[in-house]
This record gives structure tokens, C-alpha cells and sequence, in this order.
């Protein structure tokens, strides 16, 4: 690969390295706020404000109502802003910044109200989560988005799954294995001093991520690398939307799939899930989640060398379908080994036991399928965002319209609606067994808890990548199909480029569904 950018002359659009490498850190500081918010929210909302484990799970879901608009909204202005800054970098910034002030005013503030100010704080909660919302789709919709100007290469943007994942690691990982350190050291998960101490590293991490992935897209975001209209794009009216996205078929399978790889993920981490899994059921919280995390990173590795060789061979969606496939299959042991547990039984995992090492036969066993089904999902888990600019590019090439702040913010809607269903879905099963409050590593367990678990850590997640799988079955966009839509692409580029008109190039050069 050059050192510089080039524009081959079938029109293919390359980025360098190092824009490769910085731009989707834009994923790890929005990730930052996925576990800062969307993992310990509903905790923070029941056990620090005490306002009730029902109300702080179901308000987060019940806000992305109000996404339904503002989705659409955002993702039109994206597509219509072409300013001295870009089209991108303004919203990654914005929304950077306003998340950082909601979540700051959140955890940090609220607490100060005194209990005999209970509405302020049910007020304040909703307003400020609000205010973060928007924030979120300002700077994640960009990442989607954001790839159509960095590369339509077909061997680069699978580069863009391992790159993402990376960046989704600094942000999201890092604060997954500080949690459970500030847990131990400073406060639980209950404590307002917890997220006093939490909020504000997981702000500067977020804006560092931000400033570098703002530099990787600085050289890309310009109107030569918009559509093939570039400079002479047209202006998409959003009652327009509505007729994109009914035939934009590749973009409703695409959701689906998302969907059900997000919500695989949001409730298999989710911090009560674990927090049961490892310390009511197995008694050993500080023994097993940092160890079972760094297993699940252990065996991701190799599957994310393996999802960019099959992507850049077989494509994409080939590449998705086969190791959702090896997930399901290992999460059927998973969930065996899971039914075989009872309190007080010799089937509990064991690693570390008073700071020595203790393993056991169902241990090896449980990690084995417990590692490489993470390992095959987790790096399925963001695949669907580089499949966002293929779907994209599939717009330009059906109807002629640029319009990937609109395909951004749909799979935003997505990405966000089922991130907060995990914590419905969470709450409602907490309360079913009747606990008052969401547990934490310290709750005794209550029975009926391992049902929780098993169903929450193991039978939704294999729900959600059958549906993945079904969703897939019928997506058209496989890597030669991609090969031939570039080219048709480029073709039109060239032909408006040398003063014809959009309607004139689609015409001169049709392309085939």
C-alpha cells in the first residue's frame, strides 16, 4: 500500500495506515459511555437515587421512543452539512462534548439532592440521560457514516472490523477491568462514590480517543470523497427517507443482524448478569470476572485475524454468518454446563481461590466453550458497522443519493435500542425473583437466580444470533457483488467529474440488481 492516498483510475478511494488505524477509535469513545452508561445506569438510577429498579430499567429503553425522531433528524443533518470543518468532524466533536457534560452532571451532581427532593431527582435523571442520548448519535453515527469517505476498498474495510475492535477495547475494555478495581479499592457499584471516582477517567479517555480518531478522518472529510456527486451532491429531502430505507433491502437485514449481535453482547456483559454469574452463583466475583474477561479477549484474538482473512476472501457477510455459526455452537455447552449447576454442588468454577490458582474439570470445560464462543461473537460483534458503508455505497449505486448520515443514525436507532432493552430485560428479571434492588457482586444468592442467568447469559444471546443467521441468509451484498457496485460507482464518478449530470450518469452507466 502507498504511503499516500490514492485514487486509482477505476476511481478506488484508499486510506493511509494511519487513518485506518485512528478513525474508528471514534467506536472506543463512544464505547467508553456504553459501559459507563448503559452498563451501570440502571444500577446508579436504583441503588445510589433509589428510584426504583423498575423505573431506572424500563425509562432507559422507554427514552429510545424519543430516538424515533431525533434519529432521523441528526442523520439529515449529517448529510447536509458540508461546512469549513467537514461533514463528520463537527458531530464527533459536539457530541463528545455533550455527552461529557450530561454524564458529569449526572453521576457527579445528582446524588447532592437530598432524598426529600425526589422529583428533582426523577426530573434531572430523565433530562440529563436525554441529553447524553443525543450526544451518542451525534458522535456513533459518524462512525458508521464516516466510512464512506475513508476507503471503498474491499480488501481495506474489512480492516476496519479489527481496527474498530481495537478502539473498542481502549475504550470499552478499559473501563470493564477498571470497574471491577475501583469496586474493590475505592466503592461497589451502590456507592455514589464510584461513579465520582469512574465518570470523570472515563470522560478524558473518551476525549483523547476522540481527538486522535478526528485526526484519522481530517485528511478524508471533503466533498471529493462524498458519493459520486461530490462537490455537486444533491440535497436529499427527508420525506425521502422513508422511500430509501423501504428499498434498501441489504440495509433491513443489516439491522436485524445488528441487532441481534448487539443485544447478544449488551446482555451476555451486562454487569448484573456477571455480577450473578460470578459472585451470587459462584461465590467468587473478584476470583473470576477479570480472569474470564482476559479469556474472552485470549481466544478473540485469533477469530479476528480469521473475520478479516474470510472477509477480504469470501466478503463480509461470509465472514459474519460463519462465526456467529461457532458462537451458537459453543453456548450450546455453555448453556449444558450452566444446567448442570445447583447450590452447594461441585459444578462451580473455580481459578483463583485465596490468591492461588484452583481449577477444576468443569472450570476447563466452561471456559473452553465459554472462550471460544466469546471469542467468535465478540468479534462478530462489530462487524455490522463496516457492512453500514457497503450498504451505504449500495444506496449510491440504486438510487444515485449520498446519504450516509441517515444510514448512521438507522443503525444508531438500532445499536441504541437494543442496548437499553438489555437493562429492561435485566430489570424485569430481577424482579420477577423478587429482589428489590439490581445485585451486585456482594447480593447473596436468591432462588431462582441461575434461571436469571442461564436465560440472560445464554438462551437470549442464541436467540439473537439465530436471528442474525436468518437475517443473513437473504442479504445480497457479498464481497464480488461489492467489487462489481464499486466499479459502477467510480464508473459514474468519472462521467460527472467530466460534466455530466447525475440522471445522465446512471444512464450511461445502469447498473443490475
Amino acid at each position: 500500500m502507498s504511503k499516500e492516498t490514492q485514487t486509482a483510475p477505476s476511481g478506488m478511494n484508499r486510506a493511509k495506515m494511519y487513518q485506518l488505524v485512528l478513525f474508528p477509535l471514534n467506536n472506543g469513545a463512544t464505547n467508553v459511555y456504553y459501559v459507563l452508561v448503559l452498563s451501570y445506569i440502571a444500577t446508579f438510577g436504583s441503588n445510589v437515587l433509589s428510584l426504583g429498579v423498575m423505573f431506572a430499567s424500563i425509562m432507559v429503553t422507554g427514552m429510545r421512543l424519543c430516538d424515533a425522531i431525533t434519529d432521523p433528524i441528526i442523520g439529515a443533518l449529517i448529510d447536509r452539512t458540508n461546512g469549513k470543518f467537514g461533514k463528520f468532524r463537527p458531530f464527533m466533536i459536539l457530541g463528545n462534548l455533550i455527552m461529557a457534560v450530561s454524564i458529569l452532571l449526572l453521576y457527579i451532581a445528582t446524588p447532592f439532592i437530598p432524598d426529600t427532593m425526589m422529583w428533582l431527582r426523577y426530573v434531572l435523571f430523565i433530562f440529563l440521560y436525554f441529553v447524553w442520548v443525543i450526544g451518542y448519535t451525534f458522535q456513533t453515527s459518524c462512525t458508521r457514516s464516516g466510512q464512506t469517505v475513508l476507503t471503498n476498498d474491499p480488501n481495506q474495510r474489512p480492516l476496519f472490523t479489527i481496527f474498530n475492535t481495537v478502539g473498542s477495547l481502549l475504550g470499552m475494555g478499559a473501563m470493564q477491568f477498571l470497574a471491577p478495581i475501583l469496586r474493590a479499592n475505592v466503592a461497589d457499584y451502590s456507592s455514589a462514590a464510584f461513579y465520582r471516582v469512574l465518570t470523570p477517567i472515563g470522560i478524558v479517555v473518551s476525549i483523547v480517543l476522540t481527538i486522535l480518531a478526528v485526526i484519522g478522518i481530517w485528511e478524508k472529510d471533503q466533498p471529493k470523497y462524498f458519493g459520486v456527486g461530490g462537490e455537486k451532491q444533491e440535497k436529499v429531502k427527508i420525506s425521502e427517507y422513508i422511500e430509501i430505507i423501504k428499498n434498501n433491502n441489504p440495509m433491513q437485514r443489516l439491522m436485524i443482524a445488528g441487532a441481534g449481535c448487539k443485544l447478544a453482547l449488551s446482555i451476555a456483559t451486562n454487569t448484573t448478569v456477571l455480577c450473578m454469574l460470578y459472585g451470587c452463583m459462584m461465590g467468587n466475583y473478584d476470583g473470576l470476572y477479570l480472569p474470564m474477561m482476559i479469556v474472552g479477549y485470549v481466544f478473540s484474538v485469533p477469530f479476528f485475524l480469521l473475520t478479516v482473512r474470510t472477509s477480504q476472501k469470501k466478503g463480509q457477510k461470509a465472514s459474519l454468518v460463519r462465526f456467529v455459526s461457532v458462537a451458537f455452537i459453543c453456548y450450546i455447552g455453555v448453556l449444558a454446563l450452566l444446567l448442570l449447576w445447583k447450590p452447594d454442588s461441585a459444578f462451580i468454577l473455580s481459578i483463583m481461590t485465596g490468591g492461588k490458582v484452583s481449577i477444576n474439570l468443569y472450570t476447563v470445560l466452561f471456559i473452553l466453550c465459554f472462550g471460544i464462543g466469546y471469542g467468535a461473537y465478540y468479534a462478530t460483534a462489530d462487524m455490522p458497522i463496516p457492512m453500514v458503508a457497503d450498504c451505504s455505497d449500495y444506496e449510491t449505486y440504486r438510487s444515485g443519493k449520498y446519504i450516509p448520515g441517515i444510514m448512521g443514525t438507522l443503525f444508531s436507532l438500532v445499536d441504541k435500542l437494543v442496548s437499553s432493552l438489555s437493562a429492561t430485560v435485566v430489570g424485569l428479571a430481577i424482579s420477577i425473583i423478587g429482589l428489590a434492588n439490581l445485585p451486585t457482586a456482594e447480593t447473596p444468592y436468591t432462588d431462582g437466580m441461575n434461571w436469571v442467568v442461564i436465560i440472560l447469559f445464554c438462551v437470549i444471546p442464541m436467540i439473537a444470533w439465530a436471528l442474525t443467521l436468518i437475517a443473513m441468509k437473504g442479504y445480497s451484498l457479498t464481497g464480488e457483488r461489492m467489487k462489481e457496485i464499486q466499479a459502477v460507482n467510480a464508473k459514474r464518478k468519472e462521467l460527472i467529474a467530466g460534466g455530466m449530470t447525475l440522471e445522465e450518469a446512471m444512464q450511461q452507466c445502469p447498473g443490475k440488481e
